[in-house]
């Protein structure tokens, strides 16, 4: 262990812990500038400067005490080992939210860590890594509804088991209504039953048949017989005769 400037320690890019309680933060920072940080940070070396694996609500809260140099653990990892790290050090701490916990399994998939190595590594269900995984395809509305605690992971399952098209339906639901999860485990969205046999259509007149067809096709229609029976066309003059012919299809 060793005293390492504050402003020589930057963030890692791939810290899996994005909210962090300003009050807590807060809390901290008093009880840092009292008492001092009791426990070092995990840096590596980047370039010039040292990058955070973890520790980073002590970082933060440090700053925010003020103090100029921190207590820190140098050690030499590559990027894969340095995000395992961040995220184990964050979960074994139950310092991630879902969406957060969601997000670095993606990660270290992005890495080329299998679900099985995720769940190895972390002493998790491979289950438990899959439905964390699940949740990132919930609308992007559920997934901030989720990260801000007003739906809880619970919440966010249940609308999964919903059709994608449900869902946003589903999460205003829970937020209008206050749904507990069992409440919303058994939301169901009404359709109206295509199976219902459709409304009769009243059976159209001969006689408005008579006029829909005279004006389609420009003459005089009449319709004579009801089961059986025969269609007449009026026409004046040769070539009325001719323009009838063809539009019927009839050719010399």
């Amino acid at each position: 262990m060793t005293l390492m400037q504050i402003d020589q320690i930057q963030q890692a890019a791939y810290q899996p812990r994005q909210v962090f309680d300003p009050e807590a933060l807060a809390e901290l920072a008093a009880s840092i500038k009292e008492k001092g940080v009791l426990q070092p940070l995990l840096v590596r070396k980047v370039g010039e400067k040292h990058e955070l694996i973890a520790g980073e609500r002590r970082w933060r809260a440090a700053r925010l005490a003020g103090l100029t140099e921190v207590p820190v653990i140098l050690k030499n990892f590559d990027d894969l080992e340095a995000l395992e790290i961040a995220i184990i050090e964050n979960l074994q701490r139950e310092d991630l939210n879902p969406v957060e916990e969601a997000v670095a399994y993606q990660k270290l998939l992005e890495q080329g860590v299998s679900q099985e190595g995720i769940a190895r590594a972390l002493g998790k269900g491979r289950s438990t890594v899959a439905n964390a995984l699940r949740l990132l395809t919930l609308p992007q509305k559920a997934l901030d509804a989720l990260e801000q605690k007003l739906i809880t992971a619970g919440h966010a399952r249940a609308i999964l088991a919903l059709p994608e098209e449900d869902r946003l339906w589903a999460l205003e639901q829970i937020l209008t209504k206050g749904l507990n999860v069992r409440d919303a485990e058994a939301l169901k969205r009404e359709r109206p039953d295509k199976t219902r046999a459709p409304k009769e259509v009243p059976e159209r007149t001969f006689k408005s048949i008579e006029l829909e067809l005279a004006r389609h096709i420009g003459t005089k229609v009449r319709i004579a017989g009801k089961d059986k029976g025969k269609i007449e066309l009026s026409y004046h003059s040769q070539e009325e005769l001719e323009r009838l012919l063809e539009l019927l299809g009839y050719q010399n």
